[in-house]
């Protein structure tokens, strides 16, 4: 039987690489919360040698990303934890960059909370945060394709949808992470780029 392949992480994974490399390039240990199929984590690990790529996920997408890493044979590639946002349970190391792809627009607002809350709780000061996604501003959805997979996330669970940078940024900003970067990217996705305050004004 083949891996568990998305087709959405083939195309996007070398726009996303290369904000990761310059954002990530003098960190070393990264967590990746919601790993999914474990393409990205494949991906970014071999491009990143020098980082330690932590995976998690719920339990079930575990089998998944397990067959992602072992193909690669990556010794910077770390085998999946458990890691449910809505369940408090985050682990106790500190990491120097989280990142996340694909994941704020099916969690429900109390999630997507919990996820900054514990993404903060996790980083080291100084650490970055990126975060990858279809986003709203000021309530305004602007790309057709956006406001029609809002609409059909909300038809599957009204809970689910589009989550608005403002309200993302001041809770990033409250839990003491500072906003860096806001980068287009294709398919009317955005990578956010937050950075754990430090007292420092740059990377």
């Amino acid at each position: 039987m083949p891996k568990p392949f998305s087709q959405a992480c083939e195309n996007n994974r070398a726009p996303i690489c290369q904000i990761l490399e310059r954002v990530f390039a003098d960190k070393s240990a990264i967590l990746e919360i919601g790993s999914g199929t474990g393409q990205h984590a494949a991906w970014f690990a071999k491009k990143m040698p020098h980082l330690r790529w932590q995976t998690s996920d719920r339990i079930q997408n575990h089998p998944a990303i397990k067959e992602w890493l072992a193909e690669a044979a990556l010794n910077n590639l770390v085998a999946p934890i458990t890691l449910d946002v809505s369940q408090f349970d985050w682990p106790q190391h500190e990491y120097d960059g989280v990142f996340s792809a694909n994941t704020a627009h099916i969690m429900s607002w109390p999630e997507a909370q919990q996820m900054v809350c514990g993404v903060a709780s996790a980083l080291a000061d100084g650490g970055i945060f990126g975060l990858y996604g279809p986003m709203q501003y000021s309530g305004v959805i602007e790309a057709e394709s956006n406001r029609a997979f809002n609409a059909r996330l909300k038809a599957q669970n009204q809970q689910q949808g589009i989550k608005e940078f403002n309200d993302l940024n001041a809770l990033a900003a409250s839990q003491g992470m500072v906003l860096r970067e806001d980068n287009p990217m294709p398919a009317n996705n955005r990578l956010l780029v937050w950075q754990k305050s430090n007292n420092s004004s740059a990377y």
